[in-house]
C-alpha cells in the first residue's frame, strides 16, 4: 500500500555552515538516520518512521538545498557536488549529537551518504539498512534500460534545459519510479522545493554525480572505498530488496549478496520503495532492528 500523503512530523532546524538544514526528529533512545535521495526529502520517511519511533530516536535531515532545508546561493555547476552534500550532512549530524550507536536506514543517494559516512564512522554505526541506492561504481550497462537515454542526456549541455526548464526529475521521473504513481497531493509536496529554474538545481548535480564509467571521478572514488568497507565489513546490513526495482538489480544486488553479516528481505517496489512500500520497509527494519545486540 503506498504512503499516505499526510506527515505528522513537524521540521526541527538548526544552522549548518551559515545555512538552516530541516530535519525530522522524533522518539528516543539510540539513533536511527533515515537519508532520502534525489528529488525527494524527509517526507519521503513518513510512512517508515511510525513503525521506527519506538525502537529509538528517528532523525530524517532534509539534504541541503531539498526539502525545507535552505538553498545555496547562486548556484551552477559544482555548487551541490557530492562533496558539499557530504559537508553539510557531516556538520548537520554533529550539530544534532547522535551518539555512539547509529543505525542508517537509507535511499538513493541517501544510500552513498550514508555509506560513506559510515566507512568514517565506523565505530559509531551499530547497523545499516538500504534499498534501491549505489553500491558499487556503474557502466552504462548496468543502467535501467529505459532510463538511459533521459540520464544521458541530463549528463549532457541537454540537462539544463531538461531538469531546469522542465523540472524532468521532479515531474516524470519520480512519479514513472514507483509502482502506481504519485497522489496529488504527494506530487505536490514533492514539487513544493522546486518552483523556478534556479530552485531545481540539486535534483541536476545528482544525476550528474551518478559514478558511471569513472565520471565523475571524486564519486566513483568515494563508491568505490565504501563498497571496499562494506564488502569486508562485519556491521549488520539489511538489504530490502524491491521487487522489481529498478537501480539495485542484476551485477550490483549479486555483490550485495557477498557482503558479511547481511540478511535479506524482498518488498514490493520499483525505485521509490518508502514511497510504493512503506509499511512492509518500515517493518522489516523494526523486526530486523529487534535482533539487533
Amino acid at each position: 500500500m503506498a504512503a499516505p500523503a499526510h506527515d505528522p512530523y513537524p521540521r526541527s532546524r538548526v544552522r549548518v555552515r551559515g545555512r538552516e538544514m530541516a530535519y525530522v526528529d522524533t522518539g528516543g533512545g539510540d539513533a536511527v538516520v533515515l537519508l532520502h535521495g534525489n528529488p525527494t526529502s524527509s517526507y519521503l520517511w513518513r510512512g517508515v518512521i511510525p513503525h521506527l519511533a519506538g525502537l529509538g530516536r528517528c532523525v530524517a535531515p532534509d539534504l541541503i538545498g531539498m526539502g525545507e532545508s535552505e538553498k545555496l546561493p547562486d548556484p551552477g555547476r559544482g555548487t551541490y557536488s557530492f562533496a558539499t552534500h557530504a559537508a553539510f550532512l557531516e556538520d548537520l549530524l554533529e550539530e544534532v549529537q547522535l551518539g555512539d550507536r547509529v543505525t542508517l536506514v537509507l535511499h538513493d543517494w541517501g544510500g552513498a551518504l550514508g555509506f560513506d559516512w559510515a566507512r568514517r564512522h565506523a565505530d559509531r554505526v551499530r547497523a545499516i539498512a538500504f534499498t534501491e541506492t549505489i553500491v558499487t561504481p556503474l557502466l552504462w550497462a548496468d543502467w535501467p534500460r529505459a532510463a538511459k537515454g533521459v540520464f544521458q542526456g541530463m549528463r549532457s549541455d541537454r540537462g539544463e534545459e531538461l531538469v531546469l526548464e522542465r523540472n524532468t526529475f521532479v515531474e516524470r521521473i519520480l512519479p514513472a519510479s514507483t509502482l502506481q504513481g504519485l497522489a496529488p497531493e504527494v506530487h505536490d509536496r514533492y514539487r513544493a522545493p522546486y518552483p523556478t529554474p534556479e530552485s531545481r538545481w540539486p535534483t541536476l548535480e545528482w544525476p550528474r554525480s551518478i559514478p558511471i564509467e569513472h565520471v565523475p571521478p571524486d564519486v566513483h572514488d568515494v563508491v568505490d572505498r565504501y563498497g571496499e568497507w562494506l564488502a569486508h565489513s562485519d556491521v549488520p546490513k539489511l538489504f530490502v530488496d524491491a521487487e522489481p526495482g529498478s537501480i539495485l538489480v542484476g551485477r550490483q544486488r549479486n555483490l550485495v549478496r557477498r557482503w558479511p553479516n547481511l540478511t535479506e528481505v524482498q518488498v514490493p517496489g520499483s525505485h521509490f520503495v518508502p514511497e510504493d512500500s512503506p509499511d512492509e520497509l518500515g517493518r522489516a527494519v523494526a523486526d530486523w532492528l529487534r535482533t539487533i545486540p
